[in-house]
């Protein structure tokens, strides 16, 4: 069983959901002329590169230390865009990379010609302007972001420099999403479009969503092709490994406070951060929204922070200290975002193998928190 076969607490990545996702993904890369990048950013998990390289054209990287892991393990394009580059860093990664994507008009100005004299394709961010989130605190686009150029700030004198337009303002949207960012980079940047080899349209595609409209994406892709000659890019990570991870927890105590508290031997705060920085609730195995099923309980980390919770779940029965509670969806943002904050142990890393047996990849212990510094 899922539940009893792994240490706890565990993640465990299924290979066979994650080869599905790859082979849609690949499907429309092949159907719709785009390129898809991986976005390490949600799963760096490098064992897998491999088979995900096997895929999609390459990846896109927000420092150097991925950008150095890509080189390594996955075969493809390898695409960097980093808020602010430091000077010691610059060369290094124009030799290792492909792309080089700037956030201001400044950094393109400071570091392009070194990019280009290693053969980099050079881009910069752009900043439409164009509100998708519902918090400002999660839009990019936002008024006051720190995250692309405007177009009044564009270095109009400088467009020789620039190869490629890159932009990132979407966050687990659908393709109607998609077209509307793209209408505003038109309205935006439209007269720079015919100068440009490339377009970027960044991740946030929920494309291996059961519903996504996958033809809509291909319209648009279609469209900037055809009308601008762009060639263009994709870089979910969200949608590669979409429904991919468990996590597997275990309750370690009850206690009551005017509702009944369950304390896992793992941590949302350290383990799933999403949910306490994203207020995302995972599904869970055997259970429901509060009140739904006869017993409702509260499901806390064992850390000391008040807000380390990962939700309100009912169950059709009582827990049981001991008992195994197994999460889904729980590739995305976790292993990436994983610390040991209070001396908090890491999770184990499993793999579910195409033949349904699983495989340890990494346990840590104490000297992995002692080793940090």
């Amino acid at each position: 069983m899922l539940e009893t076969a792994l240490p706890s607490p565990c993640y465990l990545i299924d290979q066979a959901k994650l080869k599905s996702n790859l082979m849609l993904l690949d499907d429309l890369r092949n159907r719709s002329g785009c390129r898809i990048l991986f976005a390490q950013k949600a799963f760096s998990s490098f064992p897998f590169y491999s088979m995900i390289s096997r895929y999609l054209d390459g990846v896109s990287s927000c420092s150097t230390y991925e950008a150095q892991l890509s080189r390594l393990f996955f075969h493809g394009e390898n695409h960097v865009f980093q808020t602010a580059y430091l000077p010691e860093e610059v060369d290094q990664l124009a030799e290792i990379c492909d792309h080089m994507i700037f956030n201001s008009p400044s950094q393109l100005l400071r570091y392009a010609d070194t990019a280009r004299a290693h053969g980099c394709s050079v881009g910069i961010r752009v900043n439409p302007e164009y509100l998708s989130q519902q918090l400002d605190e999660f839009d990019p686009c936002a008024p006051h972001s720190r995250l692309g150029t405007t177009l009044a700030q564009f270095p109009m004198k400088q467009r020789r420099l620039i190869n490629g337009l890159h932009v990132h303002a979407l966050y687990e949207q659908n393709s109607d999403a998609l077209a509307y960012l793209v209408d505003a980079v038109i309205e935006k940047f439209g007269a720079l479009l015919p100068d440009m080899e490339w377009i970027n349209l960044g991740g946030g595609h929920h494309i291996t969503r059961e519903g996504y409209q996958i033809e809509k994406l291909e319209e648009t892709a279609a469209m900037l092709q055809r009308k601008y000659g762009l060639r263009v890019y994709l870089e979910p990570g969200e949608a590669i490994v979409w429904e991919a991870g468990f996590f597997v927890t275990t309750v370690v105590d009850i206690i009551e406070n005017g509702m009944k508290i369950a304390i896992l031997d793992s941590s949302a705060v350290c383990h799933a951060p999403d949910i306490t920085e994203l207020r995302y609730r995972p599904p869970l195995i055997g259970a429901d929204k509060p009140s739904v099923l006869p017993y409702t309980y509260r499901l806390g980390g064992r850390s000391c922070l008040p807000e380390d919770v990962f939700g309100d779940y009912s169950f059709d029965h009582e827990l049981e200290i001991g008992e195994r509670l197994v999460f889904k969806d729980m590739a995305i943002n976790t292993l990436t975002k994983a610390k040991m904050y209070t001396g908090m142990p890491m999770p184990a890393v499993a793999m579910r193998e195409l033949d349904g047996n699983c495989k340890i990849l990494r346990t840590f212990g104490f000297s992995d928190y002692k080793n940090r510094f």
